[in-house]
């Protein structure tokens, strides 16, 4: 059992994930932080007092901007950043995020040095980027979480399409998060069943784009990003590295080479185990695929550049 994760940030998502985390039960504590006075040690306290009736013993502690409290952490999540606001440029966020997690890095490896680092901070590829670059660790332990919830919201639409449970549907998506996503039918099933097999090609078609834009869908409906899915996506990164369970997960993933991509942050699967990224997995793509696998490259390799120019890091 893993004595500490820190989860930075007591947002709605940063506050469900250590709730799910609380309740896998796999660590002795979960310290969540935040920079507004007394927020993490409200919702801290609130989900400790869930553990009799849940019936789970991870001791959940809140804590203001004091990173000595999350001294020892063997996992680290980081989801504090700014949503983007209306007439906010992307490059106004990435300057406004990148300097955040850059901060949020080097007060975790100060105290954590041996930590490993998941990001669910937006523009998620580009601040992955900005981590593994403060932080100067090992691209295995630096990763971001965007392809578990892809993969759960893809599973999900089809679970309510077919009528089936959504835990028999397996499922990989690749690329960046949203627009740029790679879907890849080929090697989504159900109970070992081809989708193709169960799905016209339209409807298919129809439930890949609504999960490329699953995120501005629950925008649109509540006004804010939303946070049970991402939570919970991100806990469940936490159990597989904690357990050691190496489950493969789409993450994304500094790549050397792989797919023939160089130095990019991008979603692929990988085997997620006690250090990190065991191993990334190659898939064989077809031409369509792998072009848009490269595309996706190319797009969040423009939004690195710009990341680079600012000189922040």
């Amino acid at each position: 059992m893993m004595n500490k994760v820190t989860v930075i940030g007591a947002g709605n998502v940063g506050a469900t994930c250590a709730n799910v985390l609380a309740e896998y039960d796999v660590c002795k504590e979960v310290v969540l932080l935040d920079i507004k006075e007394g927020i993490a040690e409200g919702k801290a306290l609130d989900i400790w007092q869930t553990s009799a009736i849940k019936g789970f013993n991870t001791r959940v502690t809140g804590v203001t901007n004091d990173y000595s409290k999350t001294a020892g952490s063997g996992i680290v999540v980081i989801t504090s950043g700014m949503p983007r606001k209306p007439g906010m440029s992307r490059d106004d966020l990435i300057s406004t995020n990148a300097k955040i997690v850059k901060i949020v890095t080097e007060n975790v490896v100060k105290h954590s040095p041996d930590a490993i680092i998941i990001i669910v901070a937006n523009p998620l590829d580009v601040m992955s980027y900005a981590s593994f670059k403060t932080s100067k660790k090992e691209s295995s332990k630096v990763f971001g979480m965007a392809g578990v919830l892809d993969t759960a919201r893809y599973r999900a639409f089809l679970a309510n399409e077919l009528n089936v449970s959504p835990i028999d549907i397996q499922a990989l998506l690749m690329g960046g998060h949203g627009d740029t996503m790679v879907p890849l039918p080929r090697y989504t099933t159900v109970a070992g069943i081809p989708v193709t097999e169960l799905i016209d090609a339209d409807k298919l078609d129809a439930i890949v784009t609504r999960t490329k834009k699953g995120g501005g869908e629950l925008v649109a409906l509540m006004g804010t990003s939303a946070w049970y899915a991402p939570g919970a996506a991100a806990a469940q990164m936490c159990k597989s590295i904690i357990t050691d369970d190496n489950r493969i997960f789409p993450v994304c993933s500094l790549l050397k080479g792989e797919y023939g991509i160089n130095d990019i942050y991008l979603g692929v699967p990988v085997m997620l185990g006690k250090n990190g990224i065991e191993k990334i997995i190659e898939v064989n793509l077809n031409e369509d695929e792998s072009k848009l696998l490269k595309d996706s490259a190319a797009a969040v390799k423009g939004v690195m550049d710009v990341l680079d120019d600012m000189n922040i890091i």
